[in-house]
């Protein structure tokens, strides 16, 4: 079976190559018995992963139970995994089956495994490892054949060192990692997903299905989704429902998307030729090279206007002591106004009667700029360089075309 009609039987949209490694990954393990530990941001849709490789194996006629192990309460999450004996506690009328019982020869996914507490944990381990589990209130060990697919939002690593999750069990249900990419992460998927659930919420409400206009199209793709497909899902069921013009403007978008969820950064994109992935940190690293040369001609500038005549600049007392507090750390005792082109003497105003000692300030020191000014100078630059040509100049700045076109309305920048 391919990716593409996995993703047409789950119902699965999108075009990004993390996405399809994810689900290839899933297919790949699906047939054999190993543990798999399913990471991801809430909403990326982590149970239906879990269901792929149910449905995959030969398991697929056994039973499939979710479990989502953070809305059990401690007091009764052993109860409800490996069941219980009557009388084993208060309230315990009667003895039953835990899903670990009831899921033999199938597959139990354990959504938020990470939330387990540690005497849990204990218990899932000795499953994992030799297939035995013990009812609470029971001395008796009983066999299980599961297949265990845990699923989380949190750092692992970070959970180990505060001691909130054992290291061993770790290793014993990552023996298959699959990691679902956030939607930020995939900006060209989301209006794919939209038209998606616009057109099932048509189906179901028996009404026009809402379409996005230009504008609209890049403010959704430009928005960082913390709630992922879930939150997209929620806000496309909320507009169907609640407007009554069918074609949803930027205007509409904003009445039901946070502010503070906002991205105003350039949504990543592949060039043609460059690398595989591009991330947040790259591009920064990348306009913060680019500033380096006009940090040096600030410099440039700034010491040609403090070094008139072969003189120190004078200032007065209160300059004096803000050029001293911005270039403290490299301050030295000047000997008989001596200077050279590396260095900025600064000598205090003409008040004889309170001399300050002059003092020499290197001026190769650290400089902070605005990122988005330097992103609408490069824009700029780009777009001059390639004649107006936006696909060109998008290119060399490693972005798409359409964040190119946003960012250039965003910025007000005349072509």
């Amino acid at each position: 079976m391919t990716v593409q009609e996995i993703k047409n039987r789950f119902s699965i949209i999108g075009t990004s190559s993390s996405l399809d490694r994810a689900i290839d990954v899933a297919q790949q393990v699906a047939p054999t018995n190993l543990s798999v530990l399913i990471t991801g941001e809430s909403g990326v849709g982590k149970e239906v992963f879990s269901k792929i490789i149910h449905q995959l194996s030969t398991r697929k006629h056994g039973p499939f139970i979710a479990v989502n192990c953070g809305a059990i309460p401690e007091g009764t999450i052993d109860s409800e995994l490996f069941g219980h004996e009557k009388g084993s506690f208060t309230g315990a009328t009667d003895a039953r089956k835990g899903y670990f019982e009831v899921a033999d020869g199938g597959t139990i996914f354990l959504d938020e495994v990470a939330d387990l507490p540690l005497q849990t944990q204990v218990r899932l381990l000795r499953v994992l490892e030799t297939g035995e589990f013990i009812k609470v209130g029971s001395s008796k060990v009983q066999k299980t054949d599961v297949r265990i697919v845990g699923a989380t939002n949190v750092n692992f690593m970070d959970a180990i060192q505060r001691g909130k999750f054992r290291e061993d069990l770790f290793y014993r249900l990552n023996s298959v990692p699959i990691i679902i990419p956030p939607l930020r992460e995939r900006p060209n998927d989301i209006e794919l997903i939209f038209r998606k659930f616009a057109v099932d919420f048509a189906e179901k409400y028996r009404m026009p299905a809402v379409k996005l206009s230009e504008d609209a199209k890049i403010f959704l793709e430009s928005y960082s989704w913390p709630g992922n497909i879930r939150q997209l899902r929620n806000i496309t069921e909320q507009i169907s429902i609640l407007e009554k013009e069918r074609e949803i403007t930027i205007d509409t978008l904003k009445k039901y998307i946070p502010k503070e969820g906002f991205s105003t950064q350039p949504v990543l994109f592949k060039a043609e030729g460059g690398p595989e992935n591009i991330t947040d940190r790259e591009i920064i690293y990348k306009f913060l090279y680019d500033m380096k040369k006009d940090i040096v001609d600030l410099k440039k500038v700034m010491l040609s206007l403090m070094q008139k005549n072969g003189q120190g600049a004078s200032f007065n007392d209160n300059d004096t002591q803000l050029i001293k507090r911005l270039y403290e750390d490299y301050n030295e005792p000047v000997q008989n106004g001596d200077h050279d082109e590396d260095n900025i003497i600064i000598h205090s105003g003409n008040n004889s009667n309170n001399p300050i000692k002059p003092t020499v300030i290197h001026h190769e020191v650290e400089e902070s700029l605005s990122l988005d000014d330097r992103e609408m100078e490069l824009i700029t630059k780009a777009l001059q360089k390639h004649r107006g040509k936006r696909k060109s100049a998008a290119r060399e700045l490693g972005i798409s075309e359409r964040t190119l076109y946003r960012k250039i309305k965003e910025y007000n920048i005349k072509e």
